[in-house]
């Protein structure tokens, strides 16, 4: 591992033309390499009483991208463009779901324990000026501001990035989240005012949702940039420091105990030293969600967030048991969303979306669905 940091740090520098230091993510995959075993769909349990119908609309939106690749593009361990991309025009012309699916797919079990949670798009009330009860900013992207992907280097290095901002010639760390609280990056546009600190810290954990202008305008907000700092989730703070139980920990314990516990709340919320940038956008179509990580709308309880340094976006896949069973779609990633078994459902907008995304956490085993013309090819 040290090693390969020296690679990394030696490229980047040859990249930026030096830099005083640096801040990077490592994907550690603890569960051991991918496996995938081939089954028949009468062999995945509760695949004959789901409906995944939504998913059809989903892997449709996703067939746009897909269609976009150069047909011999490489779409990981799932073959090329070319296997999906004559998948997609027989999805064009399908009228059943599940013939759809059966037809043209043969699922995989995936090795290792599943974990599936969920996110959702908030709704937050801002103003375009500071005042009143609007007092918490939301920021547009600082100048400056650099993301590089070192997979665009390395296949090895897929999902491996970092993050700063170029200031004479060097790239430089941004703050982190307590320090830009205190002092914001200079040159950093504020997009709005919001009126409830912690809604604006939700909006930066789901890294999406829509605010509500006190001139009556419903704008969409939209992830645009990270500062580069790790994300720390503030429910293992509480559990750790404050004696929270683990047991029931969700979206809405934590929104309580800060709301309940303004003194101890600022140090709570800035132990994650991660910071999100936004843009806005007019909503569009209200009843899909944001542009995911594929560049598509995502489907309210048809999408799902996995890890694309494993999984190619646009894989269908589907989760069962543990009071689980539906098919998705890989149309999104997310910082903590790091390993085989491994996904976040979005569950939409709304309160009902932020109860259900809120109270999720199951354990079901996770099949991919590969085109049948597809034998995966996974590293030995």
């Amino acid at each position: 591992m040290r090693f390969r940091v020296v690679i990394v740090l030696f490229l980047l520098l040859l990249i930026t033309g030096g830099f005083a230091t640096y801040w990077f993510y490592f994907r550690t995959n603890e569960e051991g390499p991918l496996r995938l075993t081939p089954l028949k769909f009468a062999d995945v349990p509760g695949w004959s009483e789901a409906d995944p119908a939504k998913a059809l609309a989903a892997f449709r939106r996703s067939c746009v991208k897909l269609r976009a690749k150069a047909p011999d593009s490489p779409m990981g361990y799932a073959g090329t463009a070319r296997d999906w991309q004559k998948t997609c025009d027989a999805a064009d012309s399908a009228h059943n779901a599940r013939a759809f699916f059966a037809t043209n797919f043969t699922p995989y079990a995936i090795g290792g324990d599943g974990l599936v949670t969920g996110y959702y798009e908030p709704l937050l009330n801002g103003s375009r000026t500071r005042h009143g009860k609007y007092q918490t900013p939301v920021y547009g992207v600082p100048e400056g501001l650099v993301s590089v992907d070192l997979g665009a280097f390395r296949d090895e290095w897929k999902g491996e990035k970092i993050a700063g901002r170029v200031q004479d010639g060097r790239l430089l760390p941004l703050p982190t989240r307590a320090e830009i609280d205190a002092r914001p990056p200079s040159q950093t546009p504020v997009l709005f005012w919001g009126d409830d600190r912690e809604a604006v810290f939700f909006l930066h954990i789901q890294g999406s949702g829509r605010v509500w202008l006190d001139d009556g305008t419903i704008l969409r907000v939209s992830y645009a940039g990270q500062n580069g700092h790790p994300y720390t989730p503030v429910g293992r703070i509480l559990i750790k420091d404050y004696g929270l139980p683990r047991e029931g920990m969700s979206m809405q314990v934590i929104r309580s105990w800060l709301k309940s516990h303004p003194k101890d709340a600022d140090r709570v919320i800035e132990s994650d030293a991660s910071f999100v940038f936004f843009s806005t956008a007019p909503v569009g179509d209200p009843k899909l969600g944001p542009v995911g990580t594929e560049g598509v709308p995502l489907t309210p309880r048809a999408s799902v967030a996995i890890d694309n340094t494993i999984h190619p976006l646009g894989l269908p896949m589907f989760l069962a048991g543990d009071g689980f069973a539906d098919l998705f779609i890989a149309q999104d990633t997310g910082g903590a969303i790091r390993g085989n078994a491994r996904a976040d459902v979005f569950f939409g907008f709304g309160a009902n979306a932020e109860t259900a995304a809120g109270g999720m956490k199951a354990h079901p085993r996770f099949y991919a669905l590969l085109p049948k013309t597809v034998t995966p090819k996974l590293p030995p």
